[in-house]
């Protein structure tokens, strides 16, 4: 069993990407086939762009059970999501310009991470953001 937590920072676009890339790193290591790798990666990375972009930062922890659950777990204290409908549709975004500047907020990324994910909750209030992502590693 694996059980890591990654710090994320608000507004830490220079590092954006970075944790995804570390958990990436991980779970190839461990021998994790590619095409589940890929779709990990894409989740992963748009949930920490996020938690950059949208949230006060924020940890994503990661957990690999024995019997092949892998479940990724992005925990923000805030501000929330005011219009979580909204939110999952494609294409609508509240980026600020900073973040559109610099080539994020197009506005995919939940639909993005629910398209790849095995399973998919999302728990949003004033207080923060829980999402909790899984994924079959082993059948």
């Amino acid at each position: 069993m694996i059980n890591q937590e990654f710090l994320v920072e608000r507004d830490d676009y220079a590092n954006a990407g970075r944790v995804s890339s570390q958990i990436k790193q991980l779970l190839s290591q461990i021998g994790i086939p590619v095409d589940i790798l890929r779709k990990v990666a894409v989740a992963c990375y748009e949930a920490e762009i996020n938690m950059i972009i949208h949230a006060w930062g924020g940890t994503i922890t990661l957990t690999l059970q024995e019997d092949g659950k892998l479940t990724l777990v992005f925990k923000d204290p805030g501000p929330g999501i005011p219009d979580l409908e909204k939110a999952m549709t494609p294409g609508w975004s509240t980026a600020s310009e900073k973040a559109r500047q610099l080539g994020f907020g197009a506005g995919m990324g939940l639909f993005n991470i629910k398209r790849v994910s095995d399973y998919f909750d999302i728990q949003t209030s004033a207080k923060g953001t829980i999402l909790t992502i899984g994924f079959e590693v082993a059948s």
